[in-house]
């Protein structure tokens, strides 16, 4: 899934966590009525900013996410946490760029482990070159307001969390003692580690998985 704003997906209007996740949400509804003795609902895997949306989404449909998995991303964005200091950071980057590729050939980097691996720090980037400037600050401005710490304890689908040990965005301190969580973090990974330790990530996920099969989609 393309969030809105990014790849061909046009951005949601007001850019905003609520239109986002029923961007989400309509795609969930739509493929389990189209798929043939498909269960309503999935597990829903959600990365960075797209792990806020996928944490929307469960609170908003908890009918529709049978499994959460979120990786490297925050309950909320708090002034001076983490996340807040990479929103600053990559504001900078934008006020400053002659260029979204040399955006993220300075901003991708920054937030990797030493061992990433090359093939996923150069898709990282060149993903990050794909979104529109002005997409992407509105995107980093929605973070700022983003705040669910209070709706925590309605969360129910069993959850895994995913963290890099290096990742200084959004480290696994961000969330609290959750109910039916696994909490796994990966030794020398940074903010992507889906992209920097992709033969890990994806042996967390499929044990995780093992746990029960509804569709999957991310």
């Amino acid at each position: 899934w393309n969030m809105p704003g990014y790849g061909l997906s046009a951005p949601v209007e007001p850019y905003g966590f609520k239109g986002l996740a029923e961007r989400c949400i309509g795609l969930i509804e739509g493929l389990s009525g189209n798929a043939a003795g498909v269960p309503a609902g999935c597990t829903l895997v959600g990365q960075g900013m797209g792990g806020m949306v996928a944490l929307e989404v469960a609170l908003r449909r908890p009918e529709l996410v049978h499994q959460l998995v979120l990786s490297a991303t925050a309950p909320a964005v708090t002034p001076g946490d983490g996340y807040a200091r990479h929103i600053d950071e990559a504001l900078a980057l934008i006020d400053g760029a002659t260029s979204q590729d040399a955006l993220a050939e300075t901003l991708v980097p920054s937030v990797v482990g030493p061992d990433a691996l090359a093939a996923g720090v150069r898709l990282a980037t060149h993903c990050l070159a794909q979104v529109n400037l002005s997409v992407w600050r509105r995107a980093l401005l929605a973070m700022r307001g983003f705040d669910r710490r209070a709706a925590l304890a309605e969360l129910h689908p069993p959850t895994l969390l995913v963290s890099g040990d290096l990742d200084r965005v959004a480290p696994l301190s961000a969330w609290p003692a959750l109910a039916r969580t696994r909490l796994a973090r990966l030794p020398g990974v940074g903010h992507l580690p889906n992209l920097e330790a992709p033969d890990a990530f994806d042996a967390l996920l499929l044990d995780f998985l093992s746990e029960a099969r509804p569709p999957v989609w991310h």
